[in-house]
């Protein structure tokens, strides 16, 4: 039997780890918000309605979570470029002859469920993969949208000036109806993508055993020398 040593490696800094936390409370928070906002249920009660403030409460913690999730959006962006190599901008460049054979490596595996001869010397990435990679592009332009439509729903009510700088994608899009369906759609787009990670995370580290679940907790993966060494020789090409 074939036995390797293998190094624990920091690949997700504190600032990844607490945006990825940040990040799932707030969707969590806004989808299920959102969900409220969009129907919200008959409530029985003997009280006047000026003393009920469900509503409102609701409408608050979505605005509270929106405001964190943009801000965390804007600090993720600043850490691409001061992080380090798994955290960088750079990671995500899907342009590259490494990053297509990567992807079709893992188009491969999760798709085709065909696993490579010897995979940890080949195209197994030590941080995101090629896939990730592209999806979370992806990721970012749907909260982009989010950010833009949802900004654009409360600049009216809003006597902050931020939301109120985005009053002009209203009128865009021919008025409320349609942002806030374009809104609700991307909402539906954050749950799919949701889904899908939350498989193929499990899956990944299943298959290759290298800590995925775990790493985004401590930070930690378990990396081969021989994929650490040919990681080191790439670096040096690029």
């Amino acid at each position: 039997m074939e036995t390797r040593n293998f190094k624990r490696v920091l690949v997700w800094e504190l600032p990844v780890r607490i945006f990825h936390w940040i990040n799932v409370l707030c969707i969590l928070t806004l989808t299920l918000s959102g969900f409220l906002i969009a129907n919200p249920p008959a409530l029985v009660s003997s009280a006047e309605a000026t003393n009920l403030h469900s509503f409102g409460i609701v409408r608050y913690i979505h605005f509270i979570a929106a405001y964190i999730f943009f801000f965390n959006m804007i600090l993720r962006v600043y850490w691409s470029f001061v992080g380090n190599q798994f955290a960088s901008w750079r990671a995500y460049w899907p342009f590259t002859k490494k990053s297509w054979s990567n992807l079709k490596h893992v188009l491969k595996n999760d798709i085709l469920l065909r696993n490579d001869k010897n995979p940890e010397l080949k195209n197994i990435s030590i941080g995101h993969n090629s896939l990730a990679a592209v999806s979370y592009i992806g990721l970012f332009l749907i909260a982009l949208i989010s950010v833009f439509t949802g900004f654009a729903l409360y600049a009216d009510t809003s006597t902050w000036w931020l939301p109120k700088m985005f009053s002009w994608v209203t009128p865009l899009f021919g008025g409320d109806f349609m942002v806030r369906n374009i809104h609700h759609i991307a909402m539906w787009g954050f749950i799919f993508f949701t889904l899908i990670h939350v498989y193929l995370v499990f899956y990944h580290d299943w298959l290759e055993g290298r800590g995925e679940v775990s790493s985004m907790f401590g930070g930690y993966k378990f990396v081969s020398e021989e994929r650490l060494k040919k990681a080191k020789e790439e670096e040096k090409k690029e």
